[in-house]
């Protein structure tokens, strides 16, 4: 009888811990690993705040990109690519004298 009491009571405070239960109220624990809160953005643009265990401030999730349609797909895969440098070549026609300017040019 006290044996059936004594295992109650123990059942009674144990808690019944679910995949959802940190999620709905807080995390359950008598140590707290040292978490900072970070900005999640999803790939269709909505953002939820999450603990992480580095410092950041924000995190954008990939885009799946086989769920786009092919121009799409093409568009974003070129955004991705380095740009190429264009090189201008400018050809200055040079007919400076400096004979010419000699005369300003003060001898000690």
């Amino acid at each position: 009888m006290v044996l059936k009491y004594i295992l109650t009571g123990m059942v009674h405070h144990l808690r019944q811990i679910s995949s959802s239960s940190a999620s709905i109220t807080r995390l359950h624990r008598a140590v707290y690993t040292r978490q900072y809160p970070l900005l999640v953005v999803l790939p269709d643009g909505s953002s939820i705040n999450v603990r992480y265990g580095e410092p950041r401030k924000i995190m954008k999730l990939p885009l799946d990109l086989s769920t786009l349609s092919e121009a799409e797909r093409k568009a974003r895969l070129e955004a991705r690519k380095p740009r190429k440098k264009l090189k201008v070549i400018e050809e200055i026609e040079d007919n400076f004298n400096a004979r010419k300017y000699m005369k300003y040019i003060k001898k000690k």
